[in-house]
């Protein structure tokens, strides 16, 4: 990927919220991040954070890739749904469509934004750990407003003026 495709495509995250997903041992899981961030163009890397005490922590300290779906306004349900503890499932991820991508890593359908990533590195971060993707595939859909959280809750892109 290029430095000006993964700009394109992580400038489609406002303050946005997403949900990360891995597959370990045929084992889906997801869970709902705002702690995504841009790190670097060349190579494209991202950084997720992870809680120390969750069950995405062992599942993103095993992944080989992850993929990161920022979700659009109508997914406001789809991040609720993942921000709620579940474990990892071998049917697919809490019911919902998904694809698998090119590194194995689970992609959900009708985000705003996805990237595909493989494991990077990580580092200590407090009572959490920052894992480094690099980001191998991605892509956006211009035509879906972003979901946001703010405050405390969730909000909506509306035009100025």
């Amino acid at each position: 990927m290029d430095s000006n495709s993964f700009r394109g495509i992580m400038g489609a995250f406002a303050t946005g919220v997403t949900v990360v997903t891995t597959c370990v041992d045929g084992l889906y899981h997801g869970f709902t991040a705002n702690a995504v961030s841009s790190v670097s163009l060349e190579p494209p890397l991202l950084l997720v954070c992870a809680d120390k005490g969750g069950i995405a922590h062992g599942q993103l300290t095993r992944a080989e890739s992850f993929g990161v779906s920022i979700l659009s306004a109508e997914q406001e349900e789809v991040s609720t749904l993942f921000a709620s503890r579940a474990e990892p499932g071998t049917e697919g991820i809490r019911d919902l469509p998904f694809r698998v991508g090119e590194t194995g890593a689970p992609l959900l359908d009708g985000a705003l934004a996805w990237l595909e990533c493989r494991s990077h590195s990580r580092a200590e971060g407090g009572d959490h750990t920052i894992f480094f993707g690099e980001a191998v595939d991605g892509g956006s859909d211009a035509e879906q407003d972003p979901l946001l959280f703010f405050r405390g809750g969730y909000r909506f892109v509306s035009p100025l003026g």
